[in-house]
């Protein structure tokens, strides 16, 4: 049996289940309300430390924005981030923490309505055909949807906090390419999850450029540490299976912390 089918046997029942994707600031940012929208990315899924009362969004104290309001003391903080958030479910469900009096919002949506987590499942249990197949359907998505999504989302934002700061986040590079990994994807797999995250990125920024948001990066910070790295602050397959493909403590705090710190 190959190292290849070793391994997707053993991470079948845990990708079976995934499902979510996922120095203080000016003064006049931390004087006003901050809100925290988004996905599990910004709620932290994979650094732990959950507060009790988010129950499956799973909200981290170890994220970037809990980390960022214990630094800069809001005048209030609205934390309504949650795992598996798409761009229609933080319309419907997290935008009423909004308001006319908010100074600034985060949010990371949109690798959940490219099925993120259908194509990892894909790449890790099928062969290498399938998983690029995989991963040019969702490219597609990015193209070709996601666009107008994002655009309804923002819009949304603009009109529930119209003086607000909004700073969209992106999400990182998974793969350092001929990195320390001997088992797992291949090098090709690996290269097409990159391009699709470096193009989800791209498209976000665009979006975000042209509602007059302000797009931030976190592929320079975590470069260097991708999966394959030696020093990754990204979950790979994990039990529990929510942390598959999330970013650790370190990478929320050495991340998205500054990602966001710098733009805000």
């Amino acid at each position: 049996m190959s190292v290849r089918r070793i391994w997707a046997s053993v991470t079948t029942l845990a990708l079976a289940a995934v499902a979510a994707l996922g120095a203080a600031a000016p003064a006049s940012a931390a004087a006003g309300g901050y809100v925290a929208l988004g996905d599990s990315y910004s709620s932290g899924v994979g650094a732990g430390n959950y507060l009790s009362d988010s129950g499956d969004c799973r909200r981290s104290t170890k994220a970037y924005p809990y980390l960022w309001a214990a630094a800069n003391a809001p005048s209030s903080f609205a934390f309504v981030a949650c795992s598996g958030a798409t761009t229609s479910s933080v319309s419907s469900g997290q935008l009423s923490a909004l308001s006319s009096s908010t100074a600034l919002v985060s949010v990371t949506a949109g690798g959940n309505d490219v099925g993120f987590a259908s194509v990892m499942t894909d790449c890790v249990l099928s062969s290498e055909a399938t998983c690029v197949n995989s991963v040019n359907a969702a490219i597609s998505q990015v193209q070709n949807v996601l666009p107008g999504r994002l655009d309804s989302l923002y819009s949304n934002i603009r009109s529930r906090a119209p003086q607000a700061r909004v700073v969209v986040l992106g999400y990182p590079r998974f793969y350092k390419l001929s990195g320390s990994c001997i088992a797992g994807l291949t090098e090709t797999e690996r290269g097409a999850i990159n391009r699709a995250s470096d193009i989800l990125n791209g498209v976000t920024a665009k979006r975000a450029a042209d509602a007059g948001f302000t797009f931030s990066s976190v592929v320079d910070e975590f470069t260097g540490h991708e999966l394959c790295s030696g020093d990754a602050w990204l979950h790979s397959v994990s039990i529990p299976v929510y942390n598959s493909y999330h970013p650790k403590a370190t990478g929320q705090a050495g991340g998205y912390l500054p990602a966001f710190r710098s733009a805000a």
